[in-house]
């Protein structure tokens, strides 16, 4: 059991996505020194830890997720030097850094791989996971990639299939193998010796595969237009038991370095997401907690989310929520410019860690790349149904300045046409503004022990109106979202929504008092406090 207090518990993550926050070197591509150089934009949003996305040694086939030195820093993003004096300044400016560690897969130019697929009998050979063909030459089984077509690649030179649940270059490793388990142990062993916090785990639930490799059942739910790998149901390639034996090893290696964090990514529905924290709460820290990124925008449906989650929870496991990463389109785009100011407040007055992603804090836009521009390879792969992850990964927009102030070279992704308008500086200088706004909910959150330690209590409330409560330390603070268009208007006399208002997100109404009628604007959200005494 960890202690209440841990700095994960009550800190706010700030995911950057290095490729696209800040270009140092002029070579279009953002790095390891760009990103020192804007550590004093971060703290001035008050975060607590920056993760960071692969920076590792990589062929880039998949920007970074095939990684072929686990110890090493990939070039395009600078030096193992570049490395440590981020550290070393995130340290000294109170943030903490977490790394992603990609253990599911490697590149197939990893030495490991070179030597595995040199023979049969290889020492390596059973590090990854080979396959005899079918009688008809076919693949072993029918488990499919989710970038596209079968999971399994044949190799001419040895006579097998090797497996790969991304791209054919990202071939998966066999976690079932000692060898390799020791391997990735002292890979997160050499970073946290080198001061990160923590890591964040990407496809945890991939990691253990069904040993009998049987096929994976049709997904009767499938529509057409989605994904082809939804296809199937990935019942026997994904989130088998054995994998929390694994994560519970992982947290032995994160816990003789102390205070460290295990995050790990599951896209899982909520009932066995909760498996993810381990017996006795021995898994990750926190099993990111995706509901809200596909969850319909409506008040009831939000609410029910919450409650499921809140109800699903193991004893003493601490809550996490995330609205945008570097794989799903953009919060703005999702619900609009004018409710990703709610899903701010949303966010952050939840109970539980919040992550943020960069540029949704400025409200960046899910960006519309031509054919011609497209990186993805997910989308490359599977061209035509809105798979593309380039939209979420476009440059920071820093200021008014060619290429928004992100390079002095053309960037590897366009930039937002908007970002003339739309970038730091501008809305740093906009009172009102969704930067402005993001800035004072998380002074609001440091500010108000409730809203971190306090409890989640829903409140009745119907139509486009969300209502609950966060108490404790001797205060009670009331969220009221309104995720409509149209004004709403609530009687305060005996629902305990008296008391004065901390913040709406129109940032223009701080201290005034309700009593009697409590009016919301379409799209406005408000902070209510008053001390607990007073109930």
């Amino acid at each position: 059991m960890v202690e209440s207090g841990a700095w994960w518990r009550q800190g706010i993550f700030y995911q950057i996505y290095p490729r696209s926050f800040q270009d140092s070197d002029g070579d279009g591509v953002g790095d390891l020194a760009g990103i020192v150089h804007r550590l004093p934009y971060i703290l001035t949003l008050g975060v607590d830890a920056i993760w960071l996305s692969p920076i590792f040694t990589s062929p880039m086939a998949d920007f970074g997720y095939d990684i072929s030195d686990y110890t090493g820093i990939d070039p395009l993003f600078g030096t193992m030097e570049d490395f440590d004096a981020l550290v070393r300044a995130a340290h000294e400016s109170g943030l903490k850094v977490i790394l992603d560690l990609v253990p599911n897969h490697t590149s197939d130019q990893h030495p490991w791989f070179v030597e595995a697929r040199r023979s049969r009998d290889n020492p390596r050979r059973d590090w990854y996971i080979w396959r005899d063909p079918k009688p008809d030459g076919g693949p072993p089984n029918n488990w499919l990639s989710e970038f596209g077509g079968s999971a399994w690649q044949y190799d001419q030179a040895t006579g097998q299939y090797y497996y790969h649940a991304f791209l054919a270059q990202q071939p998966d490793l066999n976690w079932r193998n000692p060898a390799v388990r020791a391997a990735v142990y002292d890979v997160m062993r050499f970073w946290l010796r080198k001061g990160v916090d923590g890591f964040r785990v990407d496809v945890i639930w991939h990691l253990i595969k069904d040993a009998e490799f049987r096929d994976n059942p049709a997904n009767p739910g499938y529509i057409e237009g989605r994904p082809p790998h939804e296809r199937i149901l990935p019942r026997h390639s994904t989130d088998q038991p054995e994998v929390h034996q694994v994560i519970a090893e992982m947290r032995k290696v994160l816990d003789a370095f102390g205070d460290r964090v295990l995050i790990g990514e599951i896209y899982l529905p909520i009932e066995r997401l909760m498996a993810y924290y381990g017996k006795d709460l021995s898994g990750a820290h926190l099993p990111f907690n995706f509901a809200l990124l596909s969850a319909p925008w409506h008040a009831r449906d939000i609410e029910r989310i919450i409650a499921e989650y809140e109800t699903a929870l193991p004893p003493g496991a601490w809550p996490n929520w995330v609205l945008g990463n570097h794989d799903r389109p953009r919060v703005a785009s999702r619900v609009g410019a004018e409710q990703a100011r709610v899903a701010a407040m949303l966010l952050l007055t939840l109970r539980g860690t919040p992550t943020l992603y960069c540029g949704d804090e400025i409200g960046m836009w899910q960006v519309a790349i031509a054919p011609d521009q497209v990186r993805d390879p997910f989308e490359k792969n599977v061209p035509g149904i809105g798979v593309g992850r380039d939209g979420c990964r476009t440059p920071m927009q820093w200021n008014a300045t060619p290429n928004a102030g992100f390079s002095t070279a053309a960037p590897w992704l366009p930039v937002a046409h908007d970002f003339m308008h739309e970038n730091v500086v501008n809305l740093t200088a906009d009172k009102r503004s969704i930067l402005n706004l993001y800035r004072a909910l998380i002074r609001l959150r440091k500010r108000h022990a409730a809203l971190v330690t306090g409890h989640y209590r829903p409140v009745a409330a119907e139509g486009d109106l969300l209502l609950y409560r966060r108490d404790g330390e001797g205060e009670i603070l009331t969220i009221a979202l309104n995720l409509g268009d149209d004004p709403v208007s609530l009687a305060t006399e005996g629902s305990g929504l008296e008391g004065q208002i901390l913040l709406s997100t129109h940032l223009d109404r701080d201290g005034e008092a309700i009593h009697g009628t409590l009016d919301l604007r379409g799209n406005e959200g408000v902070v209510i406090g008053r001390p607990a005494a007073t109930t």
